[in-house]
């Protein structure tokens, strides 16, 4: 038997998953990206607020897409008195509390923009992490199609302004009370209107073929895992598909989503906007909270991936209306509409397509210790430099490394 003491065990350095680190050309890129967004969000009259990235669990609701189980794909936990708190999920949910909150005090239309990090407890995959950056603008206030229309536009001017030219994304529009039609006229019950438009959102995923399978008993993806389908009968699947292919009309009279629709299409028509903005009667958004038109922004240009196959980015950002969302904190009805950017996937779009440039700073001017003696002096040199508003550093390290 050894009398040596057991060596302490290393710690292991290692990222959790779904998370990622990022460096300073990142950083820089995501910097830029955020002043152009912002810069086209003030052009149009929104005005910052800021929200704490945890709230209370039951301020979020039970929101999330692919999720049926409260608290499930969010990151929760309880504090000392027992309260359960979730990291947040999306901007909207807590807007939606910050107005509630402060409503005697908001001028209504009230207009904010805000941005930053949301959390989802859910499985990565490519391009999908835990921890990713929104940027978000909403009207609440607002019951006119108006507001959804102007969302439209500032999608459309958002994209430009970051760089990607017009005819290379569409924003598309639809009314979640259409597809509430169609499910009523082929008696789809309600308990199941959720996971029937959480299918259909997985459409630029999955493909129709895919959505079938979630709308009938459900799909096994890649990887082996099942997820339930809605489990509808074969007319109703057939229903659905013809409503959101395009192939079919309900029969009956033009429903208020189809009205709502005509609407925002022809203020988008006299704003100019009608070569990018298109009505797409695929566009249903996953979240349970839409009550009315909901918006997507869809990235047009193929590239290919790091093995040279061809990639298509789909969906960079979206919303709708969701007049309900505040009024369960308020108990009488407060119309609101917003839309989401989602900062980090369309910066990894950005990046692929070479959009985003060199947005880093140059690198500093170094300044070199020849003599140990008068590092007083290098400092004055640099602190002249600086205040020159230039970048300039002290190069600190051993004088033989400077060439590495």
């Amino acid at each position: 038997m050894s009398d040596k003491p057991n060596k302490p065990q290393k710690l292991k350095a290692r990222l959790p998953r779904g998370l990622a680190d990022r460096g300073p050309a990142e950083i820089a890129a995501t910097r830029h990206m955020v002043e152009a967004i912002r810069a086209v969000f003030e052009r149009y009259g929104f005005e910052p607020v800021e929200t704490p990235a945890i709230e209370y669990t039951d301020a979020l609701g039970k929101f999330l897409p692919d999720q049926d189980r409260p608290n499930e794909g969010v990151f929760s936990f309880q504090d000392d008195d027992e309260q359960w708190l979730s990291l947040r999920y999306d901007l909207t949910a807590p807007l939606a509390r910050y107005v509630a909150e402060n409503f005697q005090h908001l001028a209504l239309p009230y207009r904010s923009y805000r941005f930053g990090y949301v959390y989802r407890n859910e499985k990565p995959g490519p391009g999908r992490f835990r921890q990713f950056m929104q940027f978000d603008a909403d009207t609440v206030g607002a019951p006119t199609m108006a507001a959804d229309a102007e969302m439209c536009m500032l999608a459309a001017d958002t994209m430009e302004a970051l760089g990607i030219p017009r005819g290379s994304y569409v924003v598309k529009v639809n009314n979640r009370k259409v597809l509430d039609g169609v499910m009523d006229a082929v008696q789809i019950p309600a308990e199941k209107h959720l996971t029937t438009m959480r299918a259909i959102d997985k459409l630029d995923r999955l493909g129709i073929d895919g959505v079938r399978m979630l709308l009938g008993k459900g799909r096994k993806d890649e990887s082996g895992d099942f997820t339930k389908g809605a489990e509808l009968n074969d007319s109703q699947i057939e229903s659905i598909v013809a409503a959101i292919t395009g192939k079919s009309v309900a029969a009956g009279e033009v429903s208020a989503g189809d009205l709502e629709l005509a609407e925002i299409a022809a203020l988008v028509k006299s704003a100019g906007y009608e070569d990018r903005v298109r009505v797409d009667k695929t566009v249903v958004r996953g979240l349970e909270y839409y009550t009315g038109p909901v918006y997507e922004v869809e990235l047009l240009i193929e590239t290919k991936d790091d093995k040279g196959r061809p990639v298509r980015f789909g969906s960079v950002g979206g919303g709708g209306r969701y007049d309900g969302l505040v009024s369960r904190f308020m108990g009488q009805p407060v119309p609101a509409t917003g839309f989401s950017i989602g900062v980090s996937r369309l910066q990894a779009a950005l990046a692929l397509l070479g959009k985003l440039g060199e947005n880093a700073a140059p690198g500093p001017v170094v300044v070199t210790i020849f003599d140990r003696d008068r590092v007083g002096d290098y400092q004055k040199m640099i602190a002249a430099l600086r205040a020159a508003n230039i970048r300039a550093e002290l190069y600190l390290g051993n004088p033989k490394n400077m060439g590495n």
